[in-house]
């Protein structure tokens, strides 16, 4: 009898262990061992990081410091971001820096090109005296350009407006990592002649920065 009693005991504990051991595999979630320091699944367990997302190199902003005697105004679109206009003996030039944003505006040599475009010789053909000289501003390039002749402006030289004898376009093309800025200073050639060193000045002066 006593036996009896030993061996119903020994079966009762077995069962309430096997119970006890099948609440605590339903409460962590997992049933079955799993690696050495594996995460744990299901689980409350930490979860490992998620990486932050690579930076990407954005808007660069430049600043410059204009020549004396110009004078700003408010940028006629969005897409100046600054804009100003300049009095000399010849009448009033303009000077506006552009910014498209991102991977816009195109590259440096056509954008020179189609400044050229936007002129014309004595005898109404196509200007052929087109300037250009590379240079350094820090460790950003640049293109400098400068065209003279009958300015027609439009695309590809079609003409928005009357033409302009004996005009003159100064201009650079800076490169940034995201995309290029444009500073383009057109009008009276005596104007812009008397302005080029003002001008070069500007360029030499760019730098990367947020304007104050």
């Amino acid at each position: 009898m006593r036996r009896t009693r030993i061996l119903v005991l020994g079966i009762l504990l077995a069962v309430v262990g096997a119970g006890l051991g099948s609440a605590q595999d339903k409460g962590s979630g997992q049933t079955n061992p799993l690696p050495p320091r594996h995460p744990p699944v299901g689980g409350s367990g930490a979860r490992p990081p998620i990486p932050p997302p690579l930076p990407g190199i954005g808007e660069q902003q430049l600043v410059w410091t204009a020549p004396a005697g110009w004078t700003p105004e408010a940028p006629s679109s969005s897409m100046r971001r600054a804009q100003y206009r300049i009095a000399g003996p010849g009448g009033p030039a303009e000077c506006a820096v552009f910014y498209f944003g991102p991977g816009q505006g195109g590259g440096a040599e056509a954008n020179a090109t189609r400044w050229a475009s936007q002129f014309r010789g004595g005898s109404g053909s196509p200007v052929g005296d087109l300037k250009r000289s590379q240079i350094k501003v820090g460790d950003m390039p640049v293109l400098l350009v400068e065209v003279t002749g009958t300015y027609v402006g439009g695309m590809g030289g079609s003409a928005t407006g009357p033409e302009r004898p004996d005009s003159m376009l100064l201009g650079a093309i800076a490169e940034t990592p995201d995309a290029n800025w444009f500073f383009r200073a057109i009008g009276p050639r005596p104007t812009l002649e008397a302005q080029r060193k003002a001008f070069e000045g500007m360029i030499r002066s760019i730098r990367r920065g947020k304007p104050t």
